[in-house]
């Protein structure tokens, strides 16, 4: 082994420590973005009928009208959309201040718990013996140095 590999060995070490940090950074300011949206909400609740107009992979799109008769169609989609199909009628929730912001009724931000807990474990889970073996490696190399060394 070389000071050459000793160094990839390091920038591994770190780089694998920073992407799982990352991850679990990420993770977390979703699950807080989940429950700072569910409190908008909740603060001015409205409740209406929407029809799911389409689903895709990065968001359902909805129409429904609120009581003033404005019909309104959330850009980026309805809050907790998992189990919905196009043409489907489904009650939501909504901000009356911004009717952007809608979720379907009945779910909440503790819908986000285990997927985004998953994604925490499963990184921690892969990333920690990563962690751990190249740490150990490091250590090897670093003994077969000083076991090398004459005294």
């Amino acid at each position: 082994m070389t000071a050459k590999t000793e160094r990839v060995r390091r920038i591994g070490w770190f780089a694998a420590l920073v992407v799982a940090s990352l991850v679990t950074v990420l993770c977390v300011s979703l699950l807080f973005a989940a429950f700072r949206n569910d409190s908008a909400i909740e603060a001015q609740l409205g409740q209406a009928t929407a029809q799911v107009e389409s689903v895709a992979f990065d968001r359902t799109i909805i129409n429904y009208a609120t009581p003033d008769g404005i019909m309104h169609s959330p850009s980026n989609g309805v809050l907790y959309p998992a189990g919905l199909a196009a043409g489907q009628l489904v009650n939501i929730e909504y901000d009356v201040g911004d009717p952007e912001l809608a979720r379907v009724a009945g779910r909440s931000a503790a819908n986000t718990l285990l997927p985004l807990g998953s994604m925490i474990f499963f990184t921690w889970l892969i990333a920690g013996p990563l962690l751990w073996w190249i740490r150990r490696q490091r250590l090897a190399y670093r003994r077969s140095l000083t076991e090398a060394t004459p005294a």
